[in-house]
């Protein structure tokens, strides 16, 4: 399990996006992530789409960053009217108590509540992530998920 005192959260800046950017090129990690953009190869489409999330107010971007190296990202963005959490870790570091650690330390700099993390209905990393920062499950939906051209049942998790 990785100390929290390890991994360091700072504001995304636009020099980060060219390295975020090739963590969303793994297929599994957009398998399991499944609500990708249409074309996730597309990195015009990616770096002008987080330029502007980057200068919104609404949005907290944090860059993650494990022995001075990015490892991933997390945000909290707002979507129809609910603050809602998302996060990336590079593959590399599945499996290692990054996600938990990361989330667990950013939920002390975003206080926003009630927040809420959707997630794929298989992507059981992700919901033990939620669950052990005390997320609770409080609903499902179903969306097209461009990952796998289908439509697909994600669960809703919420923090009060």
């Amino acid at each position: 399990m990785t100390n929290e005192l390890e991994i360091i959260l700072r504001p995304t800046t636009l020099e980060d996006l060219d390295t975020l950017f090739t963590f969303q090129l793994d297929k599994e990690g957009g398998y399991l992530a499944a609500f990708m953009p249409q074309d996730p190869t597309d990195k015009a489409a990616y770096i002008e789409k987080y330029t502007k999330l980057l200068n919104d107010p609404t949005v907290n971007n944090q860059t993650i960053l494990l022995d001075d190296k990015i490892v991933g990202s997390i945000s909290k963005f707002v979507m129809f009217g609910d603050n809602e959490i998302t996060y990336w870790i590079d593959k590399q570091y599945w499996g290692k108590g990054i996600a938990t650690a990361t989330l667990k330390k950013f939920l002390t700099i975003e206080q926003n509540r009630p927040i809420f993390g959707r997630v794929a209905f298989d992507n059981f990393g992700s919901q033990k992530v939620l669950e052990k920062c005390n997320f609770i499950k409080v609903g499902t939906d179903k969306g097209f998920a461009n990952a796998r051209q289908m439509e697909i049942e994600e669960f809703i998790f919420e923090l009060k």
